[in-house]
């Protein structure tokens, strides 16, 4: 297995491309791989893995367009690889699928809002219209949906405290995010014709 280390050892123009590139990324994915693994020493694991293999990639000369989508879906797919491996629970199965089928969560998405003026508006308008949109939520969605995104609660900590199954607080959260992609998907569509 190659080493942070090794790969440093041999620093390109590419290898500092994706040392920026994974510097700018690595809080998202950090957060994101909390949510799924137990254990720090995993997400660390993964995150190093990421990393070397990002590296690589550049090295080979590929084209990635948007590092930051294809840092994640590398990702899903070492949870995957450790999810088989560690022969998961049928419930924890169902919640770690229903996020990968989720994706990214929408604070993720959000602009850094230290990144400069136009981020910082951006980030703005869009927490704007997610508290709205939010707001024009059913009150049931709405919960699960932020008990989940906002207050990192699993859906088996959730369940428990509500008496409500897993399941439903999975389908809860799916219609909920649904609707707030669709809602954000108009207002980038209203600005971006400006």
């Amino acid at each position: 297995m190659t080493t942070i280390s090794a790969v440093l050892s041999d620093t390109t123009a590419a290898d500092r491309h994706a040392v920026q590139a994974m510097a700018r990324e690595k809080p998202r994915l950090r957060n994101w791989l909390r949510r799924h693994l137990a254990s720090a020493a995993d997400v660390e694991d993964v995150l190093q893995d990421l990393f070397v293999e990002l590296v690589l990639a550049q090295r080979a000369a590929r084209q990635i367009e948007d590092m930051g989508a294809w840092l994640f879906a590398v990702a899903r797919h070492r949870l995957i690889d450790l999810f088989r491996r560690e022969k998961r629970s049928p419930a924890a199965d169902v919640a770690a699928a229903a996020d990968d089928d989720v994706g990214p969560s929408l604070a993720e998405l959000l602009p850094d809002d230290s990144a400069g003026p136009e981020a910082a508006y951006a980030h703005g308008v869009l927490v704007d219209h997610l508290t709205e949109a939010l707001a024009g939520l059913p009150a049931e969605q709405r919960e699960a949906f932020l008990a989940h995104e906002f207050e990192g609660e699993s859906f088996a900590a959730m369940s428990a405290r509500t008496g409500v199954g897993i399941n439903t607080l999975l389908a809860r959260k799916q219609y909920a995010v649904r609707k707030l992609r669709q809602s954000l998907a108009t207002i980038y569509l209203d600005h971006s014709t400006d």
